[in-house]
């Protein structure tokens, strides 16, 4: 049996496959545990300054498994699918590491979610994003709703979600929904336009994924106060004092 995702870590990048190609990668039980668990590890572990995550075969991800949930019956058990499947978005925006989503082909439903959760989408100019929930008479999840808000205007989304769109990578260009497009290799694009994650400051990167992910829930004393907190220590680490001797010498800086 195959593993349900496939990864690897090269040149400080965690590599992350979903492997369900004759499924469209959607997300059964045992995909959505392995990619949970492969991104808790590729989080904790030193080597990996991003994660890449890209799937198998003609596209990025179908969303939910509709055979798994067809398979259960009762309604604790949809729930706790549901309960696990969603963790993966809690899972992307908490992790430290920054998560890029290569998409290539149908990035739908749920799958869609798990783009938009992502601090970057790169994909192929021929990909499409598709809001499919409505089809089968459900609404969005994965905190899709929120995510895709934040986005774009809240009555652009609705008008969306309502009429199940399929947007090219051009539109969600366009509308600011995903950062790059490509006409080649989707995999080595998001390689190249991570390397300013991973040449960057690796402290302070973290701290500012954590504070636009959550500043939303704050209030502005607390953001302030946060935001004073983090900088005061990052202004005594050893990447603070290399970034200022490289503007002084002007030349790029090294950080650690």
């Amino acid at each position: 049996m195959n593993e349900a995702t496939l990864v690897k870590i090269e040149n400080g990048i965690g590599f992350i496959r979903l492997n369900r190609p004759e499924k469209l990668n959607s997300l059964s039980s045992d995909l959505v545990e392995s990619f949970t668990n492969n991104l808790e590890s590729l989080g904790k572990n030193e080597n990996v300054k991003v994660i890449i995550v890209s799937g198998e075969g003609k596209g990025f991800c179908a969303g939910g498994d509709l055979e798994t949930m067809k398979n259960l019956s009762q309604a604790n058990e949809k729930l706790e699918y549901m309960q696990k499947a969603s963790a993966l978005t809690k899972t992307i925006l908490n992790l430290d590491k920054y998560v890029v989503s290569a998409v290539h082909g149908f990035a739908a439903g749920a799958g869609y979610s798990l783009a938009l959760a992502s601090d970057f989408i790169v994909a192929n100019k021929s990909a499409k994003f598709a809001l499919s929930f409505v089809n089968v008479g459900v609404i969005p999840d994965l905190g899709l709703m929120k995510l895709l808000s934040e986005r774009v205007p809240l009555s652009i989304a609705k008008e969306w979600i309502l009429s199940g769109k399929v947007m090219t990578a051009e539109e969600a260009q366009n509308w600011g929904v995903i950062n790059r497009i490509t006409e080649g290799d989707v995999l080595q694009e998001a390689i190249e336009f991570s390397q300013f994650i991973i040449n960057g400051p690796q402290e302070s990167n973290k701290y500012v994924k954590q504070l636009l992910n959550h500043d939303v829930q704050l209030s502005w004393d607390d953001v302030l106060e946060q935001e004073n907190m983090i900088q005061t220590y990052l202004m005594q680490s050893e990447d603070y004092e290399e970034g200022v001797n490289a503007f002084y010498e002007k030349r790029a800086p090294k950080f650690k």
